[in-house]
């Protein structure tokens, strides 16, 4: 398919593979659009992202880093939008805008990167694929103050695993964390969830930035329930892999893999 724009780019297979996973991520950096389209190298990846923002499909702006560096962070375009058939819902920035901090743009890409992990990097001996993600821009039922970062069902041999998604920036003080508990497990009894999405449970991932914070939400989710809640710090999913032995329940020490 050619694109009939200034650029005259022609739009490959990849190219609007990649424009429909930016409706679900949102925001992207080039390493990740690496993984989700395929790209072999760096070279490729940032010659092809740099002819999507020129042809108009990409919207780039520029997060600076420690030492004066710029981080380039791209976001689909309502021309894009249009294109897949997807609606135009991206956060509103400045093409070439360069921001000192942009915290709803880091806690997308560390969503993007478990959405990435569960997608892209499969469980080794091929038991398990992703059969849905849904992002959320409201709360999930009427009156219920809970609107999770993202929410998966995992089809393994055996079953389908239902799982909400919190990714953690240790930003939150311990009683919003435990209005988050309440708001899960009452959603749980409410009956909602299996209505929605057709599924009998859930469980609730929460991957927070460092050891010690896993610690503290799992004392503070204890002393409530000992149940739907795992916990895994995210330095480990990224070098272990989402499915590997990393997570642990509210109580108890042991690390337990996704299809514990």
């Amino acid at each position: 398919m050619t694109g009939n724009d200034r650029k005259g780019i022609i739009l490959q297979d990849r190219d609007r593979h990649l424009l429909r996973e930016l409706a679900v991520m949102r925001v992207i950096d080039r390493e990740q659009a690496k993984v989700v389209a395929g790209f072999g190298s760096t070279t490729r990846a940032n010659a092809r992202l740099l002819a999507l923002t020129n042809a108009g499909f990409l919207r780039r702006y520029f997060l600076g880093t420690v030492g004066g560096a710029r981080k380039s962070l791209y976001l689909m375009s309502e021309k894009a939008a249009e294109l897949v058939g997807v609606p135009y819902r991206g956060p509103r920035r400045v093409s070439s805008q360069i921001l000192a901090a942009d915290f709803f743009a880091m806690h997308q890409m560390e969503i993007n990167d478990v959405y990435c992990s569960v997608k892209y990097r499969p469980a080794a001996d091929g038991r398990a694929r992703l059969t849905r993600w849904e992002s959320f821009y409201e709360p999930i039922a009427p009156g219920a103050a809970l609107i999770p970062d993202g929410y998966a069902e995992i089809a393994t041999r055996e079953r389908i695993i239902a799982a909400f998604l919190e990714v953690d920036r240790g930003n939150e003080s311990r009683s919003v964390w435990r209005r988050k508990v309440d708001a899960y497990l009452a959603y749980a009894l409410s009956g909602n969830f299996p209505q929605r999405f057709g599924q009998e449970r859930f469980r609730v991932m929460v991957v927070a930035n460092s050891e010690s914070r896993v610690a503290s939400l799992r004392r503070t989710t204890a002393r409530v329930t000992e149940r739907i809640f795992w916990f895994a710090a995210r330095h480990a999913l990224r070098q272990d892999g989402f499915w590997a032995a990393i997570w642990q329940r509210p109580t108890g020490d042991a690390r337990e893999g996704f299809f514990e």
